[in-house]
């Protein structure tokens, strides 16, 4: 049985309101975790099917019984290949919830959270060869510098390599136990938990290859949209939304802009929301996973 936590779904109403669910659309969850938004998509009798893509193979539990619904267990990087294989595109509408789900961070055999002194894997996909334990043992010193200070942003990322390039030497980094022994040194005693958590995230985020399969999304759902048809994003963390962020207002990972000769910003979409969408104080108290939640949407031209 599965935390009940598993299946509150952040900014429920704002994103379906930024689906426009049309009569007889297509449309996709790309990261169906708990199926809370699956679930409120497939509430209205207009839609015609929904994709459900999801890479953790532990998201089946979750699977609602409803003829219209397809689980994809993938990557959602591989979107516009599966769709085609379904001969569904174009599609009318793309969601997807960048967000870890609380069920991978409750579950403690994942090893995602600093709460569980577990052993230290990370992976979404459990049939991926690299998991936390072989960042933390194997990776170089530079290799390991990069991550802490690129998908950390942590000002002490020299620090944090040194300590776990030297604990290392001497026991191997097992379990997420290990690590916190490690990094001790360098753990602050205010804002504890917000550290570990961005000392967390730089692995993770280095394990599942998240920031190039975003990209590589992004890229993919120009290809599976029809023209005015919606994207909704929620991201969680500064690298992730200024990925998308960038994607929408520039059609680039960069930011930047390109026009034609008559002026116009070329960009395969259009933002729907000019200001982030964050949730309100009420969501955050229900659910405080929600706290950091940034909802973008956008209208394929």
């Amino acid at each position: 049985m599965m935390n009940s936590e598993y299946h509150i779904p952040v900014m429920l109403k704002q994103c379906i309101e930024g689906l426009i669910i049309k009569q007889g659309g297509t449309y996709v969850d790309a990261t169906y975790g708990g199926g809370g938004h699956s679930r409120e998509i497939l509430k209205s009798k207009k839609v015609k099917s929904l994709y459900a893509i999801d890479q953790d193979i532990d998201a089946k539990r979750n699977l609602i019984f409803d003829k219209r619904l397809k689980f994809i267990n993938h990557n959602y990087r591989y979107i516009f290949r599966f769709l085609k294989y379904y001969n569904s595109i174009p599609a009318d509408g793309i969601l997807a919830d960048l967000g870890i789900s609380s069920f991978q961070i409750d579950e403690k055999s994942k090893g995602f959270s600093y709460r569980f002194d577990e052993k230290i894997d990370m992976r979404m996909d459990k049939d991926s060869i690299l998991n936390a334990s072989v960042v933390l043992n194997e990776y170089s010193y530079d290799k390991l510098n990069k991550i802490f200070k690129s998908y950390g942003e942590l000002k002490n990322s020299i620090k944090i390599t040194n300590l776990i390039t030297q604990y290392r030497n001497t026991k191997k980094i097992d379990t997420t136990g290990d690590l916190l022994n490690a990094i001790k040194p360098a753990t602050p005693k205010k804002n504890e938990y917000a550290f570990l958590s961005q000392v967390f995230q730089a692995i993770r985020i280095e394990v599942n290859n998240e920031i190039k399969n975003l990209e590589i999304f992004l890229n993919e759902c120009v290809k599976v949209l029809k023209p005015k048809g919606r994207l909704v994003i929620i991201s969680y963390h500064s690298l992730e939304d200024r990925c998308v962020k960038n994607f929408i207002n520039t059609g680039n990972f960069e930011g930047k802009t390109i026009k034609d000769s008559f002026g116009n910003v070329i960009r395969p979409f259009e933002p729907v929301n000019k200001k982030v969408i964050m949730p309100d104080g009420e969501e955050i108290k229900k659910n405080p996973r929600a706290r950091s939640a940034k909802l973008r949407i956008a209208q394929k031209n």
